[in-house]
């Protein structure tokens, strides 16, 4: 990832709204959630919950997918790694393994789920 990628990323968690939206779809998984109920369960407007979802899109954070009428959102796994192994990449002067646990638990995570960096 380049530092502009990691920029418009962390930009678009940078509000509360989209926030929550990448936390409730990391929670849900790959399956993902359809729009509508995005904004219901975060008790927001569906026009504000639009707006939202395309700049996490945008930010390579989040996938749709279109079923039928709707759009399904699930979280873009190797967006999410990308992110964190960007602003872990340097971590404990690039020796992860003095690092603490809670960063091992991410990288970890982030490896068995998206592939390796």
């Amino acid at each position: 990832m380049e530092e502009d990628d990691a920029v418009t990323a962390l930009a678009a968690l940078s509000h509360s709204h989209r926030l929550r939206i990448f936390r409730m779809l990391v929670r849900q998984g790959p399956s993902g959630i359809p729009a509508g109920e995005i904004g219901e369960g975060l008790g927001i407007s569906q026009t504000s919950a639009s707006f939202h979802l395309k700049e996490l899109d945008r930010a390579g954070l989040i996938t749709p997918t279109r079923e039928g009428r709707f759009i399904r959102y699930a979280v873009k796994v190797e967006g999410m790694r990308q992110l964190l192994t960007y602003l872990t990449e340097d971590c404990c002067q690039g020796q992860p393994e003095l690092c603490g646990s809670s960063i091992k638990k991410a990288r970890a995570v982030c490896t068995s789920k998206g592939g390796s960096k």
